[in-house]
């Protein structure tokens, strides 16, 4: 989680830096809030396992394991978003 909200500061920023459109900021939050819900998802998932399965179990296992895999998917998603809205930005900031 920390990761997550340090990446979405340094985002908040660079939309900040680099002047985004109303909409281009909209996605930007979106997709911060979707890596943050599904970092929640994942936190309460892995707690309910270990409360109801203490022990090592194939299917607790699984379980934390899809949860992980959700956060990752939705943080791939957001680094593609990212690149969306900020790579051309970057190039011509850059210079």
């Amino acid at each position: 989680m920390k990761i997550h909200v340090v990446a979405a500061l340094a985002a908040i920023f660079a939309a900040w830096q680099m002047d985004l459109s109303s909409t281009e900021w909209a996605i930007l939050l979106i997709s911060i809030a979707g890596v943050i819900t599904a970092e929640l998802f994942n936190t309460a998932i892995e707690s309910v396992v270990d409360r109801v399965s203490p022990e090592m179990h194939p299917l607790a296992k699984a379980a934390k394991d899809a949860a992980a895999g959700a956060v990752l998917v939705q943080a791939m998603a957001s680094l593609g978003i990212g690149y969306i809205l900020f790579f051309n930005k970057l190039i011509k900031w850059w210079g």
